[in-house]
Order: structure tokens, then C-alpha cells, then sequence
């Protein structure tokens, strides 16, 4: 099995901060959530997690890709042909 090489780049490295940070931001909304239930309840606060979100994408996409590795491309296997549909009855005595 072979290991493809890991992208070093900054937009792929702030890419693959987007789960730790949208699981972070929930664990603290959580937290607020239950440490004061009027003010910080979840419904009341979570835009903030579409916030993190929209912060994660906007620093990935004006991030340099100096360094880049782009994962090779696979080719992909023509699908073949589907067979024609059968028309014959497959219990006998039946539809006659």
C-alpha cells in the first residue's frame, strides 16, 4: 500500500482545521449553553458556529498555495453497457 504525499501548503493546513475547530465551537457553545441558560442557550447561539465556519473558509481561499501538491489523478474505469431488458416471463403459468 502505498502512502500518497500530505499537502504542506497553507490553505490545505487551514482546510484541515475545519473539524477541530467546528467540534471546539460546539463544545463551547455547549458549555455556555449549560453554564447560563437564559442568555448563552444554543438556539440563541448558534450562528456563532456559521461564523467559525465562514472565518475557516474566507482564511483558506485568500491563503497562499505556495508549495501545493496536487493529488494525482486516478482514471476512472468506463462504466460498461447495461443489458437489454428481458421480456420473458420468469414464473410460467402466470400473466397468460
Amino acid at each position: 500500500m502505498t502512502t500518497l504525499p500530505r499537502c504542506t501548503c497553507s490553505r490545505c493546513t487551514i482546510r484541515g482545521l475545519m473539524g477541530p475547530a467546528v467540534i471546539t465551537t460546539l463544545g463551547v457553545l455547549f458549555l455556555f449553553s449549560e453554564l447560563f441558560h437564559g442568555e448563552f442557550s444554543f438556539l440563541r447561539t448558534f450562528p456563532v458556529l456559521f461564523i467559525v465556519i465562514g472565518a475557516i473558509l474566507l482564511a483558506s481561499a485568500v491563503a497562499p498555495m505556495d508549495g501545493h501538491i496536487t493529488p494525482p489523478a486516478y482514471p476512472v474505469a468506463p462504466v460498461p453497457p447495461a443489458p437489454p431488458p428481458s421480456y420473458t416471463n420468469p414464473t410460467p403459468g402466470q400473466g397468460q
